[in-house]
Parts: C-alpha cells; sequence; structure tokens
C-alpha cells in the first residue's frame, strides 16, 4: 500500500457528471425509478457482460412485471425465463427474495440497506445500487467497474478482494457518494467510466474525467492495477450423456436438484468418465445409475465443449432407445420426464444440454425439416462424424458464459 494510502483523494465531481451526460449509454434501467425493474437490472448485471442482459432484460420483465408474479411462478418458470444468462441461483434468489417481499413485508421495497441486505442474493453493492438508483438514497456501489477505478484512484497496490483492502475501498466509496449532490447519477457514472474508460487490461487515462487526480496514472501504475492474484488452472471435466428416446421416440430428461450448480435444470441422464474407461462405457454406466434403463449400443452423437465459471467441460453425447417397457427411474416423477423434441424447448435446459440437442437433431432430421421431403438415410448411412464437426465448431463459436 501506498504512504499515504490513508487519505482518500478528492474526487472532481463535476467533471465526472458532465463527462457521464456526454457519454453515457442508452441503457433501458437507466430510464426508471421502478425498484423492481432496477432489483432485476442490478443482479442480471452480475457477472455477467451487458450485451447478454439486453438480450433477456425487457423479457424477463415481461413475464414478471413485478415482485408478485415472480413471487407467483413455479422455479421451473422462473428459471425458463432466464435461460441463456447463467448463474442461476441469482434467479433462484430473486424469486425467493420476491416471495419474501410480497409474503412478509406486504409487497413494501426497503428503505435502508439492512433490509435489502436480509433477502437472498442482495449484498452491500447491489442494495447501494436500488437504493440510490430508486429512492434517491446516499448509498455507495462497489461493483467490479467501481471497484477497478477505485483502486486506480488510490493506486491500491494489493488484492482488492482482500478484507483490508475491501474496508479501505468501501470508505473511499462512500465518502465520494456522500460529497456527490446526486447519489444516483454519481454512482451511474462511476459505473460507466469502468466500463467505458477505467478498462481492465488497458485503461484509457487520456480519456478519463477523473485522470488529473488519478493516482496511479500520476505514479505510471495504472495498467498494473488491480493486483490479480496468481493464475489458477482451469481444471476439465469429460463426462458422457445420452439421448434416450422411447418407442414413441419421445426423449427422457431429468431434473437437477434446486441446490447446486444449474439447480432446478433439465438434461439428459450421463455422467463422469472414471478412470480410464471409455466414453461409450461412462454413459452405459452412469445412465444404468441414475435411470436403471440398460443402453445396448449407443450410437455418437459428437463432442460438445462448455466452459463454467470455474472449470471447463467436455460431453461426449450418444442417442439410445430402450427396448419395451423399462422400470421407472428412482427419483421423484416430477424430477423426470418423456418428452418429444418440441417439447425440450419449454424446459429450461443448461447450454450445454441445448449444444447436445443440436448434435442430436442434426442427426435425425425428420422430413418437413429436412427441406427436401426425403426420409432420413438409413441407420448405417449416417456419418456421426458430421454431427461431431458440427457441433464442435457450434461449442467454440458460442459465448463461454453457462
Amino acid at each position: 500500500m501506498t504512504r499515504d494510502a490513508d487519505a482518500t483523494p478528492a474526487l472532481d465531481g463535476e467533471a465526472l457528471a458532465r463527462w457521464y451526460r456526454q457519454n453515457r449509454r442508452p441503457l433501458p434501467w437507466r430510464e426508471t425509478r421502478d425498484p423492481w425493474a432496477l432489483w432485476v437490472s442490478e443482479v442480471m448485471l452480475q457477472q455477467t457482460r451487458v450485451e447478454t442482459v439486453l438480450d433477456h432484460y425487457d423479457r424477463f420483465l415481461a413475464w414478471f412485471p413485478g415482485p408478485a408474479a415472480l413471487a407467483r411462478a413455479s422455479e421451473e418458470e422462473a428459471l425458463k425465463a432466464w435461460e441463456g444468462m447463467g448463474y442461476y441461483a441469482r434467479c433462484r434468489h430473486l424469486r425467493q427474495a420476491a416471495a419474501i417481499l410480497v409474503d412478509r413485508l406486504g409487497g413494501e421495497f426497503p428503505r435502508s440497506r439492512e433490509a435489502w441486505m436480509a433477502l437472498p442474493g442482495v449484498g452491500r453493492s447491489t442494495a447501494g445500487a436500488i437504493l440510490s438508483f430508486a429512492f434517491g438514497k446516499t448509498e455507495p456501489v462497489l461493483d467490479a467497474n467501481v471497484r477497478r477505478v477505485a483502486v486506480r484512484l488510490l493506486d491500491l497496490r494489493e488484492d482488492p478482494t482482500g478484507p483490508g483492502a475491501g474496508q479501505r475501498l468501501w470508505e473511499a466509496v462512500t465518502r465520494w457518494v456522500q460529497e456527490a449532490p446526486d447519489p444516483a447519477l454519481h454512482n451511474q457514472a462511476m459505473m460507466e467510466l469502468g466500463a467505458l474508460v477505467c478498462l481492465p487490461r488497458d485503461p484509457a487515462c487520456p480519456r478519463c474525467p477523473l485522470a488529473p487526480g488519478c493516482r496511479a496514472r500520476d505514479r505510471g501504475s495504472a495498467r498494473d492495477l488491480p493486483v490479480r492474484g496468481p493464475r489458477k488452472t482451469t481444471p476439465v471435466i469429460e463426462a458422457a450423456v445420452a439421448v434416450i428416446r422411447d418407442q414413441e421416440g419421445r426423449i427422457y430428461v431429468q431434473r437437477r436438484p434446486s441446490r447446486g450448480l444449474l439447480g432446478g435444470l433439465w438434461e439428459f441422464p450421463g455422467g463422469k468418465r472414471e478412470g480410464h474407461e471409455t466414453p461409450e462405457r461412462a454413459v452405459v454406466r452412469e445412465v444404468l445409475e441414475e435411470t436403471g434403463f440398460r443402453l445396448r449400443a449407443p450410437r455418437f452423437l459428437g463432442v460438445v465443449r462448455h466452459a463454467y465459471t470455474h472449470f471447463r467441460v467436455v460431453l461426449h453425447a450418444y442417442e439410445a432407445r430402450v427396448p419395451g417397457r423399462q422400470p421407472a427411474p428412482p427419483a421423484r416423477s416430477d424430477d423426470w420426464r418423456w418428452v418429444s423434441v418440441e417439447a425440450i424447448e419449454d424446459l429450461p435446459i443448461p447450454e450445454a444440454t441445448r449444444k447436445v440437442l443440436q448434435a442430436f437433431r442434426r442427426g435425425f432430421l425428420p422430413p418437413e425439416d429436412r427441406g427436401d421431403g426425403r426420409a432420413p438415410p438409413p441407420r448405417s448411412d449416417r456419418k456421426p462424424r458430421r454431427a461431431a464437426r458440427a457441433v464442435q465448431v457450434q461449442a467454440k463459436r458460442s459465448p463461454k458464459r453457462s
């Protein structure tokens, strides 16, 4: 930490406000003071790019125009509306918080930081954003963009996520928002500055309205901040899944437990490879353990690659039929279904499962979807490698976020 780190530098609020009015992006959540719309936007923007949020924000609010609508919805309906955003725990927490707001608080939005932070999924920064944007409260925001701006203004040369540095940053942003005549505009401006100018790897210091008072710029350390911890190796998990069809052509899907990664979403059965077993052996074993179905000679569809926050997964996808009557899976009946290919689209499914579904559809296009009226070729004439190559190309083009 620098020698004068105990002193928070003054911030040129007028220059910051002037820059913001001239450069702000026309984002829909900036045109409202509705606490619900602002709450939804803040939750969506956690760990997600603005471009991705823009693709889902209006649709989610159309489905759930207020907390009462989300509180009444089933978890499945909520997750379907959230589909494609990733980090699905945010949606589950938002639904739980909406129910608390309706059932315990009479539908009244909290007016204090402590009351907001008592709701599931609401941290101090989210609470500050809602309170300042919706109610004009003098509350600070410290999201990833603001944190980066503050670190450079202070020339804070330690891990900003550490407890000591975190307290220092909160003290600084609290002082700055208290000195601002318009807390909402100040917080929005700080967030926008981090998004457009004070970039992670290449800060555009010459265009920054706060450059004259930035310690990191003066000392030449802006490009080296924030301090990053040691790079961690991203583990790769290999797994195998099966698209299982019954005699009527329906497909078997199962729901993940509500808690944990991708909780509440529907997927195809399967799991991790163990030891040196082949992907085919892995899918046969996993399906038997999870469902009781005994697969015989599953047909290879392709390989799907997908990146999550802390790991990457390689899915070997197969297709199989179950002959005759099979024993019911061991899970509760509401945790599994036989559905048509079209009906799968009505369920909330992870992006990796969607990629497997794409591979399956490429291998089995019905005549009406082929465009030429011809029936699919016999099984022996089908070329699984074409489907594999196609899905690999699609996987590489897809965003890495879940």
